[in-house]
Order: structure tokens, then sequence, then C-alpha cells
């Protein structure tokens, strides 16, 4: 039945249909299986449950959120910031971008969202430093993984929707991952500007420069803060949290004169496609998740692995790995909500606390959007820098080795992952 399945997810895909569409015709394949007369009964039922929890109402929320930033010239004013911070430096630009990447993920928690927003600003200022522009649409690709780790993530919160852990713990421990990312990606950079002897651009900037930069970035940089603190100590609920975010960001955008009616108004139609897109995804993967789960695929899974539960480093390494290929080639909400609850239960036996395998698990999805042949970033990236696929996928494997390095660290060591959470637990 799962080799049926996959071969008919595979043909869909390769033919150019909607995700969704196969998705749902490799549903149904799994039914005729197990139970045609599932089909009608159960089928919509999952489908609709999939979708019916009051926490994913945070995902459009969080998304308007950061395209409100987008279109009210927020972001401009936060990357303004970051190149006064690190544009002196050698490589400054690069830094830029890697420092850009982490102040943008605190509002918005998509990777896809990060590379379109900053690679047609910063991939052309690159070239302009020297770069070669395969390093900067790499970088810009590379760098903007931190966006579904430091917090608010989306990928966290379908994870926290599916096992029952806490968004707010999950939120505190992507926060050292991410900036472990940021620092192994500005290591890079540094290491190819010395290499490149690419010149310093800038001074040091003055105390008085740094204020200015600061106080006009503080509207956007204080949005983190609302998000993770209200939910961490119980405020709201990331729900709330997201509304409460939004309505912030928009108000900051009128009352700077950066946001007109005509830019909310596409903010909102742009968070409507992408939302659409991503709820019916999540909903048709549900179904297959159900329906593996009534077929006892994730028992299956776990007698597979059961020899090697006394060593969680290595149940995690296998997880990666396993999730790392999969994500290569299917979606990466799809591959979340599939591979969960059959992870789960491994890593319970294992002793394995979930809120670390949240992030591993999302780590290795969020490395997917990168990973050739279907990495979404990338495309995003050569289409920003106007750069052929085929010569950006040549140049992305060192940022996928480096994102790799970082996720090795966290398996070997957990408190990188758990020390947040259990200070404020």
């Amino acid at each position: 039945m799962i080799l049926t399945m996959l071969a008919v997810f595979l043909v869909h895909v390769l033919l150019g249909l909607p995700l969704f569409i196969a998705l749902i015709t490799t549903a149904i394949v799994g039914f005729l299986f197990v139970d045609p007369s599932m089909i009608p009964r159960m089928m919509p039922q999952q489908f609709f449950s999939g979708i019916n929890v009051f926490s994913l109402m945070a995902i459009p929320l969080f998304i308007f959120a950061g395209n409100l930033m987008n279109v009210s010239g927020l972001t401009e004013r936060l990357m303004g910031l970051a190149r006064l911070l690190v544009g002196h430096l050698r490589g400054g630009m690069g830094h830029v971008n890697v420092v850009s990447s982490i102040f943008f993920a605190g509002i918005n928690g998509s990777a896809v969202a990060d590379t379109s927003a900053l690679g047609s600003l910063l991939v052309p200022a690159m070239e302009k430093e020297g770069y070669s522009r395969a390093f900067a649409a790499g970088l810009t690709a590379g760098s903007s993984l931190i966006g579904p780790i430091i917090p608010p993530s989306i990928f966290m919160i379908l994870y926290a929707s599916l096992t029952n852990i806490s968004v707010g713990d999950l939120f505190l421990a992507g926060v050292v991952p991410g900036l472990l990312l940021g620092v192994a990606f500005m290591g890079m950079n540094a290491w190819y500007a010395w290499r490149k002897k690419l010149p310093k651009s800038g001074k040091l900037p003055s105390f008085g420069q740094l204020g200015v930069a600061f106080i006009g970035a503080l509207p956007a940089l204080i949005a983190p803060f609302i998000i993770v603190a209200g939910i961490v100590f119980g405020f709201v609920t990331p729900t709330e949290s997201g509304a409460l975010t939004a309505l912030y960001v928009a108000l900051c955008g009128f009352v700077l004169g950066g946001l007109r009616l005509q830019e909310c108004w596409k903010a909102v139609v742009d968070t409507a496609r992408l939302t659409s897109a991503i709820f019916l995804i999540m909903a048709a993967s549900a179904t297959i998740s159900w329906l593996l789960s009534y077929a006892q695929v994730p028992a299956q899974f776990v007698s597979l692995l059961a020899p090697y539960v006394d060593n969680g480093v290595i149940i995690l390494l296998l997880l990666s790995l396993i999730t790392f290929f999969t994500g290569m080639f299917m979606e990466e909400v799809s591959a979340l909500m599939l591979l969960t609850p059959i992870f789960v239960p491994v890593a319970m036996m294992a002793g394995i606390d979930p809120v670390h395998l949240g992030v591993i698990i999302t780590l290795n999805i969020t490395i997917a959007l990168i990973t050739p042949p279907l990495g979404a970033c990338v495309f995003v990236a050569a289409a920003v820098s106007r750069l052929e696929i085929v010569s950006l996928f040549r140049t992305i494997w060192p940022f996928v080795l480096t994102a790799v390095a970082v996720l090795i660290l966290l398996i070997l060591f957990p408190p990188l992952t758990l020390w947040l959470p259990t200070q404020f637990g």
C-alpha cells in the first residue's frame, strides 16, 4: 500500500498537478486498499478536522504581519540598522544579509518570504561589493532558514498542533538554534570575504548614527518581544499573539506614514493566497496522516527502529536522514504533517524530549527549502537574482552543509535547544 501511494504521489508531482490534488488522490488510493467504503465517510471528516484547530489561525496572522512589514517600509528600517551594525566589516553586505534575516525572522516566520523580501534588495548590493551573484543568492537563500527557527515559526505552530506541545516552549527552544545558524552563515561569509579579498565597506558608525537607526527600527524590533513574551508568560494564545502583532505592525505603519490602504489591501490579498495554499496542503496531508495511523504504519515504523531506541542520538540522526531526503522531494508542510505522527512515538520510546524533537524536525524541514531539486527558497532566490537555477543548485551545497553542521551540533548537545524553555518553563 505504501509503495503504491508513494508511486501515485510522485507521478502526480511529475505531471505538474497542484500539490493538494496529488495528496488527495494519494489518499483516495490508500483508502481503496484499506476500505473503499471509508472514502465518503472518513475523507471529508479528516480533511476538515486537519485544519479545524484554533492555534492554526495564528499562521495567517503572522504571515499578514510580515507582509505588512514589507509594504509599510519597516523591513527597510531593519536593514538600515543591520547595515550600520555590521556593514563596515569586511564582506559587510553579506553580514547585513544574515543580520537582516535574523531581524526579519522575529516577525514573519517564513523562509520564502524572507528570501523574496530581502533578496531583491541585497543581492544587487552584494554584487556591487564584489560578491559573485551565485554566492549572494546562495547566502540569501541560506540565511532565510533562520526565519522558521527563530520565533514565530509556522512550522513550529504546525508541530505543536500535531503533538499538543506548548507553542511557547517551542518558540523559546528555537532562539538559540536560530542564532547559531546566523553565526554559522556569518562565519561562512567572513571566510568568503577573506578568501576573495573583498574590501571593507563604509566606516565604523558613530553612536549618534546607531542611535538614530535604532530608534527608527525600534517599532519593528519590539514586535518579536510582543510575540514571545505574550505567549511564554500566558498573556495571550498564539492566535491572539498573531492578531496583536498584525494590529501593532499596521498601527506602526500608518503612524510612521509608510502604510496606506492600498498597500494594506495588497498585504491582505497576498496573505489570503499563501494561507489558502498552506491550508489546502495541510488538510490533504492530515487525511493521509490519519489513514497511515489507521493502517498502523507508525507502529510498524517504531518496530523497525526498536533496536536503536537505547541511543537517542542515533534515533535523531536516523529521523533527520529520513526527513532530509523526504523534504528534498516533498513540499515542506506536507512532509511535516506526514512525518511528525510517525516520528513522535519513536522519539518517546527513546526518551527524546518532544520539544527538542520539534526543533530538530523543524530545522530538517527548513533545510529542505534550500535543497535541490524542489527547494522553494532556491527558486525564489534564483528569480530575484536573475540567475539560472542550475547554476544556483551547484552553488547552494556549501550552505546546505553549513546548516546540516548546525543540525548535528543541536542533536549532540540538547541543552542548546532546551536551556531557554527550562529557564522559563
